[in-house]
């Protein structure tokens, strides 16, 4: 995300200290028809920084695909967390659920623009 110039934080600050009265909407159409809103669409989870231990072929594997590697492996998790709930092994709320579904959408159409190359994550999970 860009940084704000000053004259950008200047013009948010004075929008914020207008009182809701005094801020004029007569030229803003009032939405009336809800049918076609999308709930959930900017929703996302908060994140919480972890440190992981993975293997190196797992790690240039993600890296290989470019910049945001970090994100790619939280796209794949989300997408193996969303596939166990078929097996009833977890539980979210509705809300965390519709971001997990527009953020494997997102991940979807991010890996058609990856040079041809596929995200793919297998059934089966192995373990040493």
């Amino acid at each position: 995300m860009k940084k704000l110039t000053r004259n950008q934080k200047r013009q948010i600050a004075a929008v914020a200290a207008k009182k809701d009265a005094d801020i004029d909407l007569s030229e803003m159409p009032e939405v009336l028809y809800w049918s076609g809103a999308e709930i959930g669409k900017f929703y996302r989870p908060p994140k919480k920084p972890v440190t992981m231990r993975l293997d190196t072929d797992i790690i240039s594997w993600l890296k290989g695909y470019g910049r945001g590697y970090q994100t790619k492996a939280n796209i794949l998790l989300r997408h193996a967390m969303m596939n166990s709930f078929g097996r009833g092994r977890q539980q979210l709320n509705q809300r965390t659920r519709r971001a997990a579904i527009v953020a494997a959408r997102e991940a979807f159409r991010a890996s058609r623009k990856l040079k041809n190359r596929s995200i793919t994550l297998g059934r089966r999970v192995t373990t040493r």
